[in-house]
């Protein structure tokens, strides 16, 4: 750390202009926030310790970009890839559904969208930024190898030219262009649905989300499945479980999940899409309500096809800025 405590104020300011969207390729490319920042800060110590032999042959942002795929490459050497649930085995029905963690697999995070949306004032623009952190784009990229997953989100995502990545990764364009054929068709497979980014100017979406939070609150699950595709999906990292379809989901919320009666809901954002901090009454009896999910819904066609609920709460909380407990009242 010796390298940084010397660093001048204007190499540091200059580096953190990229902050937000280095995180956000780290992110993509490891499937995990903190590890994202982690890479960013190698990024930044790696850039100090090797700036006296920056020559200027390329912008700072590119060059940047050479140390943090560098970075990510080698955090991606040992072939671990994040999941999610529905990547490791079929949907289970309620009646025998159960709670299994399973400790060896690395799940896919969500990430709070300031930490790698850079602000744009161009919607288009930053519709494709939220499109591309979404959770089930970022889950299809684990599948790619790390070459091919750094050469589609270069291209596709942040529209570099095929000679600057060719220059970035010290390969031919004909390489990159043949990677990135590999990285489609092996996304197409993945059959992605298409997916609607949080959008605060959308009625349609903002009235969807008021009717998700009114039926969840009053725990009527009924007026809740009504919001749900047919095939919409339940998932609760860090368990396994992941239940499909309006009859299972409805049988679980009324079953195992009743314990989620009386929640409250505290809105929030996360990878692009509408997330809400699921606070359940508190067990000791006590007036107010603690943490128990982090949901994120994943919203296509007008309505609710992913409830994603991250379960560990000591570790999604605090970086969503989110409250530790809700008064009585649903307050702070």
């Amino acid at each position: 750390m010796s390298d940084l405590a010397t660093s001048s104020p204007e190499l540091d300011a200059a580096m953190d202009l990229y902050r937000v969207e280095l995180t956000g390729y780290c992110y993509r490319m490891l499937g995990s926030c903190f590890d994202a920042e982690d890479a960013v800060q190698d990024t930044f110590v790696r850039a100090w310790r090797a700036h006296g032999k920056f020559e200027g042959r390329s912008s700072l942002r590119s060059w940047l970009y050479r140390i943090a795929t560098n970075v990510c490459l080698d955090q991606l050497k040992a072939g671990s890839k994040r999941a999610r649930p529905m990547d490791l085995s079929a949907p289970q029905h309620q009646a025998s559904a159960v709670l299994n963690e399973r400790p060896e697999v690395t799940w896919l995070e969500p990430v709070p969208d300031g930490r790698v949306l850079p602000q744009t004032a161009d919607p288009a623009e930053a519709a494709l930024a939220k499109e591309s952190v979404r959770l089930a784009f970022v889950a299809a990229l684990q599948h790619l190898p790390a070459k091919q997953r750094a050469v589609l989100i270069l291209r596709e995502v942040l529209a570099w030219k095929a000679d600057e990545v060719a220059q970035l990764l010290e390969t031919s364009v004909a390489s990159v262009n043949s990677a990135l054929q590999r990285a489609r068709a092996t996304l197409a497979g993945q059959a992605l649905r298409p997916g609607e980014p949080k959008d605060p100017l959308d009625a349609d979406q903002a009235k969807l989300l008021e009717q998700y939070l009114s039926a969840f609150e009053a725990y009527d699950i009924t007026r809740l499945t009504a919001l749900l595709h047919e095939d919409a999906v339940l998932s609760m990292p860090p368990f396994d479980l992941w239940l499909q379809g309006h009859a299972d989901i409805a049988a679980w919320h009324l079953n195992q999940g009743i314990g989620c009666k009386g929640s409250r809901l505290v809105p929030t954002t996360a990878n692009g899409l509408p997330a809400f901090g699921q606070y359940r009454p508190r067990e000791d009896g006590l007036p107010g309500h603690v943490p128990w999910a982090l949901q994120v819904l994943e919203v296509s066609e007008g309505r609710i096809v992913g409830l994603n609920a991250f379960l560990d709460t000591a570790r999604w909380f605090p970086l969503f800025g989110l409250p530790e407990e809700l008064s009585e009242a649903g307050q702070v």
